[in-house]
């Protein structure tokens, strides 16, 4: 282990690692958004909407983010519409991750009693969503955390991301202990504060609703 290698490289890694952070969170912010209205149209039933719905959830549940990647970001120049790698990151990130949390918010949803003496939009938000969110913790947990540790596909659109540049100092100058060793390290600075502060939220959310 040289780690004159791993001082010398830690400012392209922490560039790296903010690029990602970035991108990802965005990505995880819109995946909450989308998810949160997915899973109303799907708890309500909405007409047409709801079947649009299950359609993209069972698609992008069911491909590989590299591919809605490649789609994106290829595909889309095909028919005038071009964004950026950065862009298209956290697009696809939001799109692929917005399919499991409505699924999650849609199963908290479920497991929540109706409230009588309201309409569906405040039910829905005073009463039905909160509940809704603790009971999903858990699973909103985990896919934030999957979703952070699919960014590492997002070096096959060019995105000078953590992966990317690990295999590109590899590539260069073969220190691939080293260049390994600082991926890994940085990949659990990333995710390690993630999971501990879920599970934090989810003992709380717990708590809050059960009393233990």
């Amino acid at each position: 282990m040289n780690f004159d290698v791993i001082f010398n490289y830690m400012p392209m890694y922490t560039k790296a690692f903010l690029l990602t952070i970035k991108i990802g969170w965005i990505g995880i912010a819109l995946s909450i958004g989308i998810g949160i209205v997915a899973a109303f149209i799907l708890h309500f039933k909405i007409p047409v909407l709801s079947q649009i719905v299950k359609v993209y959830v069972e698609l992008f549940r069911n491909t590989p983010l590299l591919v809605q990647l490649f789609f994106i970001y290829f595909g889309l120049p095909k028919i005038g519409l071009s964004i950026s790698a950065e862009v298209c990151g956290a697009v696809g990130l939001g799109l692929l991750g917005g399919s499991y949390m409505a699924e999650s918010f849609r199963s908290g949803l479920e497991a929540v009693p109706q409230a009588l003496g309201m309409n569906r939009l405040q039910m829905f938000g005073s009463v039905i969503l909160p509940q809704a969110f603790s009971i999903s913790v858990p699973a909103i947990v985990a896919n934030i955390i999957f979703l952070l540790k699919e960014t590492s596909v997002f070096s096959a659109i060019s995105l000078m991301d953590l992966m990317f540049t690990a295999k590109d100092l590899i590539g260069q100058y073969y220190n691939t202990t080293e260049c390994l060793v600082m991926l890994v390290g940085f990949y659990i600075v990333m995710l390690l504060p993630v999971s501990i502060l879920g599970s934090l939220v989810e003992h709380k959310a717990r708590y809050r609703m059960f009393g233990d």
